[in-house]
């Protein structure tokens, strides 16, 4: 887009969705993106159905990074928070973005922290993790982590079924003491033992994912909508 066109477009409503993915290894069905793919979704759908703006997506995040599955690479939380803060800043003061829409999908506490912790002159900035919502009966296995589980491999399988190579997908059930390195908002590294992934991939399918990224949307949208 133009500046110009940039510039109608905020003079009707100053909102920029700012997606921000990872650069993460998922288990060896899914490819490194994943969670930069959905959330590019996620930001493409949203801004053409409020008409709102979307910046370039950010594809680095804040993650354990584990040695036996390469290709993964992370930024440290005080270079992501400095990243955003300059990104933020600049969209404020240069164009006169209002409010911020943060799209992520990273459970990591540091990303979300540094990620949360943007500082603005006047600006609004809301940042949603769009798997730490509570997807209730939509899955088999409510609450389980979310590393190339039942949750994103579905979701993947909806939005980009060619990337997802399922004829490789393990599972690999947590046993109660892994499972609270696990919990939602805090560090995770891979068990031993570990595929790269955990859960269950085995109950992702492209419907169930169609199911979940539409209550996502829908629960984006709704925010959206009142502001």
């Amino acid at each position: 887009m133009t500046p110009v066109a940039i510039g109608e477009l905020l003079l009707r409503r100053p909102t920029l969705i700012v997606p921000v993915g990872t650069t993460e290894q998922h288990g060896p069905h899914l490819p490194l993106g994943c969670d930069t793919i959905i959330v590019e979704r996620l930001a493409d759908d949203l801004s053409a159905a409020f008409n709102v703006l979307r910046a370039p997506t950010v594809e680095y995040g804040v993650h354990a990074i584990s040695r036996p599955f390469p290709g993964g690479a992370a930024l440290r939380h005080r270079t992501l928070h400095r990243v955003m803060n300059e990104l933020i800043e600049s969209w404020e003061e240069g164009a006169g973005v209002r409010e911020f829409l943060i799209l992520t999908a990273q459970a990591s506490e540091a990303h979300l922290e540094a990620l949360s912790t943007i500082r603005t002159e006047r600006a609004t900035v809301q940042v949603v993790d769009i798997f730490g919502l509570d997807f209730g009966p939509l899955l088999d296995h409510p609450g389980a982590p979310v590393q190339g589980g039942e949750l994103d491999t579905s979701v993947l399988l909806y939005v980009a079924p060619a990337l997802a190579r399922m004829d490789l997908a393990l599972d690999f059930a947590l046993t109660p003491r892994m499972l609270a390195r696990y919990r939602p908002g805090h560090t995770r590294r891979l068990p031993e033992g570990s595929p790269g992934s955990v859960g269950y991939p085995s109950l992702a399918s492209a419907q169930k994912g169609e199911l979940l990224y539409k209550f996502i949307l829908d629960r984006i949208s709704s925010y959206l909508a009142g502001n």
